[in-house]
């Protein structure tokens, strides 16, 4: 097969060059290199460098725009807090501070909860069903409706897959020694976990470790097992929660200002679009890969590895619901976009519980039984 192609390439290639012969003595150079401007732009990261995997996606797609532009479009990358701390990453992008950040849309709920639902919600969708629903499922076009309001577009770009319910200085037997814990987690989960008894904290990932060696809280939530291992909770909260219910398929956005995306090329959107993709792709790969050695290493340091207790999930997804029926009512946005994502999610869950669940589920019991 590989000599068939390698045959058909030489044939296309010397067919092209008698072509090229025939109209002249020389082909004009590619449009990129030739036509258009040079753009240099400058991200905000909502992430410090150290966590290479989620601030890596940023250059994996600023590496990938250069190379497909011939240098031509050019993103230079800055950590969370070099040029705007990143709680400000969206306003940075508002007001063309810059004109691009790398951040979770959570992160903004303080603006409007609708910021979260392009993102991630408590008991949403998993990683493939998340992209299905930005990509082909309507998705994109309903968040960037609404993003359009504060001058921006959207583009996914990370994926995390489901994240880990959290790391506990105490062991949590039922939903009743959830009352008063200090527990950093974001966006309108932590609204729900309120609803549950926890106080919740929106902190930096830099900022956790230090408040939770300080005591300030008594619980985190990050992202998973490779981050966390890095960022050193284990060696002060022994409990490690699963799963992070509100969590199910984290999309990290690419915020860009509307104005400086729509005075592109149509050259320079299309390879801006196919780097972003790239990176939302990649970063998923990555997490699957490092999250499976980092959980064997965190057990083997004795970490206690505990699943969510079902009293928690059934309280939080009632919370959860009630929650959403009240954004429906205070925010139009919510409201807008609420109805098509929930249907979209519940006719996913029915097909894949056809096939991927079945799938999924004998074939992990019988592995675990040793067959």
């Amino acid at each position: 097969m590989t000599d068939i192609l390698n045959r058909r390439n030489f044939l296309t290639k010397g067919a092209l060059g008698g072509a090229a012969a025939v109209a002249g003595a020389s082909l004009a150079a590619p449009a990129v290199a030739q036509d258009l401007p040079t753009l240099k732009w400058r991200l905000t990261s909502g992430f410090p460098n150290n966590l290479d995997t989620i601030y890596g996606g940023a250059v994996v797609m600023a590496e990938a725009l250069s190379k497909m532009t011939e240098g031509k479009f050019q993103i230079q990358v800055f950590q969370a807090g070099e040029l705007v701390p990143g709680p400000q990453a969206i306003d940075a992008v508002q007001s063309n501070t810059v004109e691009i950040a790398h951040t979770c849309g959570y992160y903004f709920t303080g603006k409007n909860p609708t910021f979260a639902i392009g993102s991630t919600i408590p008991f949403g969708l998993n990683a493939r069903q998340q992209n299905a629903w930005l990509y082909h499922g309507g998705g994109n076009e309903l968040y960037d409706e609404f993003l359009s309001e504060y001058g921006i577009v959207g583009k996914p770009g990370g994926g995390t897959g489901a994240q880990m319910g959290g790391w506990f200085r105490n062991e949590i037997k039922s939903v009743d020694d959830l009352k008063g814990t200090k527990m950093r987690i974001a966006g309108v989960a932590g609204e729900v976990m309120s609803r549950l008894g926890v106080v919740p904290q929106q902190l930096p990932g830099g900022d956790i470790y230090p408040a939770l060696e300080r005591g300030t809280i008594d619980a985190a939530e990050w992202v998973g097992p490779y981050d966390d291992e890095r960022l050193g909770f284990y060696q002060i909260a022994p409990y490690y929660y699963y799963p992070a219910y509100w969590e199910g398929g984290l999309t990290i956005h690419f915020f860009i200002n509307k104005a400086q995306y729509e005075a592109l090329p149509e050259a320079y959107k299309v390879a801006l679009d196919t780097a972003c993709k790239a990176a939302n792709i990649n970063m998923q790969a990555l997490y699957d890969v490092k999250n499976t050695a980092a959980i064997r290493s965190l057990v083997g340091k004795g970490v206690n590895l505990r699943p969510m207790p079902r009293d928690v999930l059934d309280a939080a997804y009632k919370a959860t619901f009630e929650l959403y029926a009240e954004y429906s009512e205070k925010h139009p946005a919510w409201a807008k976009i609420y109805p098509a994502w929930k249907k979209f999610r519940d006719e996913s869950f029915e097909w894949f519980r056809v096939a991927e669940y079945s799938y999924d589920s004998y074939l992990y019991a019988a592995q675990a039984a040793g067959k």
